[in-house]
């Protein structure tokens, strides 16, 4: 009996250790993959409140002598926070708001209905994803110059371009946007919308009072990829619009040259260092880092549905 219980303790002591070895190993691999991802964070982080004088102290690195929110200051005045914010977040939503409307009302077309050459849209779809942006960008952009040339309305350097495209389907990544409610809708159970047929409900009726209200977290978590992207986005805004908005990616992208013509302003009494640089980028990423912070568990809770919920 002896015998047979220590082998057991051995046994459970070997097992014990092998999980502990087996844990270790995976939050190793999960420490420097995430390091990965971090480290350029912390970077900007501890270099936007560094003075001068610690940016060019080889002995600092990661924590100032000389903590400073000059750094804020001058890049906040640099990238016209108040106008570029305001604008940043007007121009995202409302692109978002639209890709959102439109994404859902595709995806639930190819969900419910049966028609004509379905397989081939959607193979369509999938291409518009697949081929690069630049191959796709010099085709709509010559259209839109035609339609201007021919309507004599100015276009170009406006929103109507990328607000057509975002209604009619052809926004950023719409791709992908239109094949998650695509899945989210194939998940809910067709007997909700056969039992609302039943008592006199329209399509629309069941896709708004059924299919919408069941997939509340999906429209969240497609909304913020929208948004994020169309915050994130320069080089089409850049070809429609042409700088004529002024937008916080966008200062980010010219803030050296931004930069030189306040300091000539101002008789040079500012030098470009490195720490202006991380402060831009921390003001243009920071709005984005907050609104995850706020919605964290419903996006997560979205994403998690969009792959669970089912009949």
């Amino acid at each position: 009996m002896k015998g047979k219980t220590g082998t057991v303790k051995k046994k459970h002591d070997f097992k014990w250790w092998r999980n502990m070895i087996v844990k270790a190993a995976i939050y190793f691999v999960l420490i420097c993959v995430g390091f990965v991802y971090l480290e350029p964070i912390f970077e900007i982080i501890a270099k936007t409140f560094m003075s001068a004088e610690d940016i060019i102290d080889p002995s600092v690195t990661w924590v100032p002598k000389n903590f400073s929110l000059n750094n804020l200051k001058v890049a906040s005045q640099v990238m016209k926070l108040g106008t570029t914010l305001r604008n940043t977040i007007l121009w995202s939503a409302g692109l978002a708001l639209a890709q959102t409307m439109v994404s859902a009302l595709t995806g639930y077309a190819l969900s419910r209905y049966e028609f004509k050459f379905k397989n081939f849209w959607l193979v369509m779809i999938i291409l518009a994803f697949i081929i690069p942006t630049p191959v796709t960008m010099i085709p709509r952009l010559m259209m839109f110059v035609s339609v201007q040339e021919a309507a004599s309305v100015q276009l170009i350097g406006t929103a109507i371009p990328q607000v057509t495209m975002a209604i009619l389907g052809q926004g950023i990544f719409s791709t992908i946007l239109i094949l998650i409610f695509y899945t989210a809708f194939n998940m809910i159970p067709r007997v909700l919308d056969e039992a609302a047929s039943i008592d006199g409900a329209s399509s629309m009726k069941i896709f708004w009072f059924i299919v919408v209200r069941m997939s509340a977290t999906t429209i969240l978590v497609v909304f913020l990829f929208s948004f994020v992207w169309n915050w994130n986005e320069t080089y089409i805004t850049g070809t429609l619009l042409r700088n004529n908005i002024e937008l916080l990616p966008t200062k980010l992208n010219m803030f050296n040259n931004e930069f030189s013509s306040m300091a000539s302003a101002q008789g040079g009494a500012f030098r470009l260092n490195k720490a202006y640089k991380m402060a831009a980028t921390l003001i243009s990423i920071s709005p984005l880092l907050l609104l995850y912070v706020f919605v964290q568990k419903q996006f997560i809770q979205g994403i998690e549905n969009t792959g669970i919920t089912g009949e």
